[in-house]
């Protein structure tokens, strides 16, 4: 059996970052693969069907700034207002009992992480398109027009930064992503990035448009 590794995935919002890593720790549990989404403590109030503990750990903004001092966090990040951080300890333990562990962390987070001596994987997920995402993001309903300006200002530059990872992949047939995704987490020695040169320039489009 191989050592437990830490994914980093990252996508600007909108790109379905989220069902994706659902449907891949669906696939686990099917194959038996131990591998679980990190918890992160976050500032924002939970949105409707979350709860402390099982999406997020819940904090204020002052006991945040107090984890922050103490360097409780392996990373933390600022988005859209509210902060967001990952536990050292949390990521340690499930590591050394046997858990791959998904950090679903937006590029502020993954450029902290890189700095560190920390053995992971990265992995940067593309929409098909910017008239899908801002397509996706104003489908949501629940953003007014300021916040879905933002979240398409924020997801032009972190685009500039999916270079950095050590794989792409282009969510345009859902299917196909996941399988990716999942032959990535998988340590599947058949998979290869094989169209690595092609999303280069497909990313190089996304970023002129």
């Amino acid at each position: 059996m191989r050592e437990p590794n830490l994914f980093l995935i990252s996508a600007p919002s909108g790109t379905g970052k989220s069902t994706l890593i659902n449907s891949v720790l669906a696939m686990a549990d099917q194959t038996s693969l131990p591998l679980e989404l990190s918890i992160s403590s976050t500032t924002r109030e939970p949105r409707q069907g979350e709860s402390d503990q099982d999406h997020y750990f819940f904090i204020s903004l002052e006991e945040f700034h107090k984890l922050r001092e103490q360097d409780f966090f392996l990373e933390y990040a600022e988005v859209h207002g509210n902060y967001y951080g990952t536990s050292f300890e949390f990521v340690r333990s499930k590591l050394e009992s046997g858990v791959n562990l998904i950090l679903e962390i937006d590029v502020q987070g993954f450029r902290q992480i890189n700095d560190l001596d920390l053995s992971y994987k990265s992995i940067f997920i593309l929409p098909p398109s910017m008239q899908a995402l801002e397509d996706r993001i104003k489908n949501r309903g629940d953003e007014d027009a300021t916040a879905i300006e933002l979240r398409l200002k924020n997801a032009k530059e972190e685009l500039t930064f999916a270079s950095e990872y050590q794989h792409i992949i282009k969510n345009d047939s859902f299917e196909l992503a996941a399988k990716q995704l999942y032959a990535i987490i998988a340590q599947d020695d058949a998979y290869q990035d094989k169209n690595h040169e092609e999303l280069q320039q497909f990313l190089a489009q996304l970023l002129s448009s």
